[in-house]
């Protein structure tokens, strides 16, 4: 097997090697005729590749929409190229793929569609009410989404879709206040890790009784100083440190955390020297 960086996409296409071929697919610098080719591939990896590739033609993706492995159908509705008319007709998609992880079925092709932003709006609106919960999560984590529906995918009954709002960039300061009292530790803890969360929001976190929430809290460069110094005695050695490695930790704090009584919480305050 030929691993020459100088290989081109054009030589790598032609090769018995579906791995090879696959990596041409890939190649964003590949000639359309190239590209053209392996959209015409028997095995449906490459063919995958070529339809995730941002540099294929539009009307390859057009043409890779309708192919007859939902992979591929998936990768054409992953790229950010695909002409807004193949999305649409891509939110309707219903390929299933058994998660083995989650014992339940997927569409990856219908979530693939609600988390890229070149969607058109009324597609992630129709998506934000899909009726699987993956869907509704992957259109709220979307940072293109609406503020009236991230409102209401922040009270959706799936704790998954809260946590994708949690973490959407577009999500309003309000909805995170809102969901640092979300029943679910994982939705708490998302908001604590927040970029854009409100110190106010964050001193509120750190009185929780879940240590996960006040280690996302310490670890938050936004976390007001008396607060991270508040967390640097806390029972769990997680959580302090975090404070000791918080950019933002007052150096009196991060001295005395160098004399902690854990290994680890030491280490990372005498690193900050």
């Amino acid at each position: 097997m030929q691993e020459d960086k100088d290989v081109t996409a054009e030589e790598l296409s032609g090769s018995r090697d579906w791995h090879l071929r696959r990596r041409a697919g890939w190649d964003t610098s590949a000639p359309e005729e190239v590209l053209r080719k392996l959209g015409r591939d028997e095995v449906q990896w490459v063919r995958e590749a070529v339809a995730g590739n941002p540099g294929a033609p539009q009307e390859l993706l057009n043409q890779l929409s309708r192919d007859s492995s939902g992979f591929v159908r998936a990768a054409v509705a992953n790229n950010p190229h695909t002409p807004e008319a193949v999305l649409e007709e891509l939110a309707g998609d219903e390929m299933m793929d058994f998660d083995y992880s989650l014992d339940k079925n997927r569409f990856p092709v219908r979530e693939a569609v609600a988390k890229n932003t070149s969607a058109p709006t009324a597609v992630l609106q129709f998506l934000s009410a899909d009726r699987d919960e993956h869907v509704r999560a992957a259109v709220a984590g979307n940072p293109k989404a609406a503020s009236e529906w991230l409102f209401k995918l922040s009270r959706d009954v799936s704790w998954l879709v809260r946590d994708k709002v949690a973490c959407n960039p577009a999500t309003s300061l309000e909805l995170l206040g809102y969901l640092a009292s979300d029943r679910v530790t994982d939705v708490r803890v998302s908001v604590a890790r927040g970029p854009r969360t409100p110190p106010e929001v964050l001193q509120s976190l750190s009185q929780e009784r879940s240590w996960e929430v006040r280690q996302a809290v310490a670890q938050n460069p936004r976390t007001d100083p008396g607060v991270l110094e508040d967390l640097s005695g806390h029972w769990s050695w997680k959580v302090r440190e975090a404070v000791a490695q918080n950019p933002t930790t007052p150096s009196s704090v991060v001295e005395r955390l160098a004399q902690d009584p854990d290994q680890s919480v030491q280490k990372a305050a005498r690193s900050r020297g």
